[in-house]
């Protein structure tokens, strides 16, 4: 069975991923190799609609880490396809052609997509363990956060890409250390309508959810903290199903503790401990506003929806 190697970078706002993966002539694909590092790309762009020149770097040299990793699986019948994607702060800034051109010198063509290509790339990959079920992915980024609703497997239905983001709502509004309550109800003040118009519409075309999947850092977090993961487990994390409950737990343990301390506990990152809050938050709200008791970790999403697209264009281009 023949297969074609494909490399996928995804340059977020608060992280840098890379995914290696083959996928055979029959579309299946096989994972080889996944990294992430805490990259901050985003860090003050809400505020200066500018990317810092510190922040192309880190970004530059993650990738640059990255490509390295490539290097180790390029065969000589092999070559390997490289698909870079950056979302959110580089959606919003005025200076993204600096990050394209970092990136250019180290031999990766970055396209920078907008929320509907990225909502529709996270559903593919998030509904892919979920055939036949109607599906609402939730994919709280730094910047945005998209919500994709549809039948698993198929192009979605509804889908909306939000300017909320965990990065974005602490930095607007969670000042304070620790957040106050204040500052928490303003936040949800803010983006709650926002997501109850996407509900509605859900409503009004009679479109029922069987299952939330939540994807990315702030849902795989709640996992790992829950399970006070130490080193973190993919395999462990991906297919957890938490409640309402168990959110609410973990939000309120975090949210009452300065950052210093959030930094010391068990399952998270110590890099995303800024931000976490504020995911939370905003993953409570989606849950709430879903009228579920729980959602489907999934560590399945525009990664692997990237390499699938990158595949059916080089299978379109070999016909």
């Amino acid at each position: 069975m023949s297969f074609s190697r494909f490399a996928s970078i995804d340059i977020g706002t608060v992280t840098c991923r890379l995914l290696i993966a083959d996928v055979d002539d029959q579309g299946q694909m096989h994972e080889l190799f996944r990294e992430m590092a805490i990259t901050n790309l985003g860090e003050g762009t809400d505020a200066t609609h500018e990317l810092s020149k510190p922040a192309i770097a880190r970004v530059a040299q993650q990738v640059n880490i990255f490509m390295n990793d490539v290097a180790r699986y390029e065969e000589p019948d092999v070559p390997v396809h490289v698909c870079a994607v950056a979302t959110s702060a580089a959606r919003d800034a005025t200076n993204t052609q600096d990050l394209v051109s970092a990136l250019a010198k180290i031999g990766v063509d970055l396209h920078v997509i907008p929320g509907s290509e990225e909502a529709s790339l996270s559903f593919a990959g998030a509904s892919s363990d979920f055939p036949g079920e109607r599906v609402l992915v939730a994919d709280v980024g730094g910047g945005s956060t998209e919500l994709v609703a549809g039948l698993a497997q198929h192009e979605p239905t509804f889908a909306h890409s939000f300017n909320v983001g965990c990065r974005r709502v602490t930095e607007r509004f969670l000042t304070t250390d620790p957040p106050t309550g204040r500052e928490v109800h303003d936040a949800e003040a803010w983006f709650d309508p926002q997501f109850k118009q996407f509900f509605s519409r859900l409503e009004e075309n009679r479109f029922s959810p069987n299952r939330l999947v939540a994807v990315a850092g702030t849902a795989t977090s709640v996992v790992s903290i829950d399970q006070e993961m130490d080193p973190y487990d993919p395999k462990r994390v991906h297919g957890s199903v938490i409640s309402a409950d168990t959110l609410e737990t973990v939000l309120r343990k975090l949210i009452r503790m300065p950052l210093k301390q959030r930094r010391q506990v068990v399952g998270l990152q110590p890099d995303r401990a800024p931000v976490i809050v504020a995911g939370l938050i905003i993953l409570r709200d989606i849950l709430e506003c879903s009228h579920l008791r729980s959602f489907t970790v999934s560590e399945h999403d525009l990664l692997q929806g990237n390499v699938m697209s990158a595949w059916r264009n080089l299978q379109r281009h070999e016909k």
